[in-house]
């Protein structure tokens, strides 16, 4: 019975602005069963043009490219609908570079030192819309969910929204907390911002959506 994989190869696209990188990985796959390399790319433009012209199954995106980076690229090729599974491929594994790429739509995260077999079983993985980690890419995504988020309100700024909510003037609140009226004002500009509204009546309405404020059977004291 023939293999299936020599079959139906997996289609990829190789999106480095590196020759050295990208003929290095263009001969790995290409020289490994199961694999056919569609073409190479040196930014994200060139990426996003080719897999719209190519469909691979599978796009290798570098993150830190000229131009258009590929986490731009991952964003355009989502936002065009093409349906290449994108597997980042970087040097880089700070929170400032995964975070976004897998929130963008990479299926999966893999550093480049790692091992050709890794590297290889990633990019099977991948075609089958399987999620891809390197370890410590891993670790840091475990180590998001179980530190708990920053507060996105500071305690002063729940307070002066909390009386602001049970229907306080600005300068009531301000008497209440023994600030200055301006302060108060200085606090809703902040909070206005923080909750992406722009007015007292849309940040309490915002902050109950969050579950920021609960509603209360009776004024603030």
């Amino acid at each position: 019975m023939t293999d299936r994989a020599a079959e139906t190869p997996i289609r990829l696209l190789i999106a480095d602005d590196h020759p050295v990188v990208r003929d290095g990985l263009t001969s790995m796959f290409a020289s490994a069963p199961g694999f056919e390399v569609l073409g190479e790319a040196a930014d994200g433009a060139a990426a996003v043009r080719l897999a719209q012209r190519l469909r691979p199954d599978v796009i290798l995106m570098d993150l830190r490219m000229p131009g258009m980076d590929g986490l731009a690229a991952i964003t355009e090729l989502a936002r065009l609908g093409v349906t290449a599974r994108v597997l980042v491929l970087t040097t880089y594994d700070t929170d400032t570079d995964v975070l976004p790429a897998i929130e963008a739509g990479a299926t999966g995260y893999l550093l480049k030192d790692s091992p050709r077999e890794d590297l290889l079983r990633g990019a099977r993985a991948a075609a089958k819309g399987e999620s891809v980690l390197s370890p410590s890419v891993a670790a840091r995504l475990m180590n998001r969910v179980r530190t708990p988020a920053p507060q996105l309100l500071s305690q002063r700024e729940l307070e002066v929204l909390g009386l602001v909510a049970a229907g306080n003037t600005n300068r009531e609140a301000a008497a209440r907390l023994f600030i200055t009226e301006a302060t108060v004002k200085s606090h809703l500009l902040n909070i206005y911002a923080k909750l992406g509204v722009g007015d007292r009546a849309a940040a309490v309405t915002e902050a109950f959506n969050r579950g920021l404020l609960v509603p209360r059977s009776s004024g603030q004291p």
